[in-house]
């Protein structure tokens, strides 16, 4: 565990140290591991502590009606729009330190730098810790940062977890209440742009030799469920010439996934994460499989054409092996390009800290930002992580790679400040 600095002040050191310290119980729901789901009691003290840490850092904190909670860093002027910087707080079962919150550190020490120095902007900063990214309570993902953005459209909020506790429920327990939910919506006019630091959650920064990268775009997502029927029989007397097995069926489509994903451009990614076998005997020819197939890529076409190929490759061996196959779409998120002026400000920021052209690459993973950029402009600054490893307790950063990213934020937000002029009007790039 990293060692608070012994001076409080701005620092990437003191970001890791308080993931750190928020990695732990009272701050998990579990003992013996991170497991910090929306509106549980790690969420609680969560909130609590990052609150604390916002005041410290010179803003005004308050939970808005979904269970986010916001800093305020007010502007030269009262009532300011606001550059958000932000990412989520929840986190996986048995999951990692830095996924989502040391986005959230990193907000609050960028607020910190400056507020040490007495800077105010013709804009307030915000910096907001959604409650729900990752779904690991509800059947959801994205729930409060679609509340923020205005998008929850027709989503049902009758919504109850594996323990049979509703929203309502938990929202409660939070002082909150589900009829207000949608209170948590943004006014457009109210927000400037949305700003992202995340770990890469890849291994393409770490093999590269570099400590930061610039997101182009968050890669469009389908999710498919399939399901392979066969035909279930005893294992020693049916015939292997007569058997129509499900499982060997579904073990040759995974491999037709896995083929079709590794024969496109490099942000292609096709996999199967979850597999069901029925009954499950060891001694009974498997008579039923449903797997997932999660397919991605940073261009919407790239994507569906290899769903295509997908499709029409698992049809053919249900066919040859003359087993049923129904495939069902469950999730389709579409590619989220990140603003290029937006970007442009982050690459000229990571050259300003690293000295190097920055690395740009695609988020295969989902963010926050990608619901945020219904609301307005988005950016997003990757950090490498060891080994690429995420959503695990190894998950691990370098300190010094916490600080250049630090710096790469105060620079992209002095930046950003120099598009403005105090009337809260855009400045052409000749008038910068």
């Amino acid at each position: 565990m990293v060692r608070m600095p012994a001076r409080e002040t701005a620092s990437g050191l003191r970001a890791v140290a308080r993931c750190d310290d928020l990695g732990v119980t009272p701050y998990s729901d579990a003992d013996d591991h991170l497991f910090r789901p929306y509106l549980g009691a790690g969420h609680a003290a969560t909130l609590d502590r990052i609150a604390a840490w916002m005041t410290e850092a010179g803003m005004t904190a308050r939970v808005d009606a979904a269970g986010n909670i916001v800093g305020r860093y007010e502007g030269r002027h009262p009532d300011a729009p606001a550059l958000l910087i932000g990412s989520h707080v929840d986190s996986v079962r048995d999951g990692g330190r830095y996924d989502g919150m040391l986005g959230v550190m990193l907000g609050i020490e960028t607020v910190a730098w400056f507020a040490e120095r007495g800077h105010r902007f013709p804009f307030a900063i915000e910096v907001i810790g959604f409650g729900d990214e990752e779904g690991s309570r509800f059947p959801v993902s994205m729930l409060t940062s679609r509340a923020v953005a205005g998008v929850l459209g027709d989503q049902d909020l009758a919504l109850a977890d594996a323990a049979g506790v509703g929203l309502a429920e938990a929202l409660d327990g939070f002082g909150l209440e589900l009829a207000r939910f949608a209170d948590a919506a943004r006014h457009r006019e109210d927000v400037l742009a949305y700003v992202e630091a995340h770990i890469e959650q890849g291994p393409v920064l770490e093999a590269e030799g570099h400590a930061l990268g610039v997101v182009s775009a968050i890669a469009a997502q389908y999710r498919f469920r399939a399901v392979v029927t066969g035909v279930a029989g005893h294992a020693g007397t049916m015939a292997m010439r007569l058997r129509h097995d499900a499982l060997a069926a579904a073990a040759e489509m995974v491999l037709a996934v896995e083929r079709i994903g590794g024969a496109g451009p490099e942000d292609l990614v096709a996999t199967v994460g979850r597999m069901e076998v029925g009954p499950g005997v060891p001694n009974v020819v498997p008579g039923a499989v449903t797997f997932s197939i999660d397919v991605r890529a940073g261009v919407g076409a790239v994507r569906d054409r290899a769903a295509d190929e997908i499709r029409v490759a698992l049809e053919d061996i249900a066919v040859r092996r003359a087993v049923g196959l129904d495939l069902t779409l469950q999730q389709d998120l579409p590619a989220t390009p990140c603003d290029s002026g937006l970007s442009r400000l982050m690459a000229e920021a990571v050259r300003d800290v690293t000295g190097a052209e920055p690395r740009v690459l695609v988020s295969g993973a989902g963010h926050d930002a990608m619901v945020m950029a219904h609301l307005a402009p988005v950016a997003m600054l990757f950090l490498r992580c060891r080994g690429g490893i995420s959503h695990h307790p190894a998950e691990a950063v370098e300190v010094d790679d916490v600080q250049a990213a630090l710096e790469a934020m105060t620079a992209f937000v002095t930046r950003f400040e120099h598009t403005w002029s105090d009337a809260g009007t855009v400045l052409t790039e000749e008038e910068r």
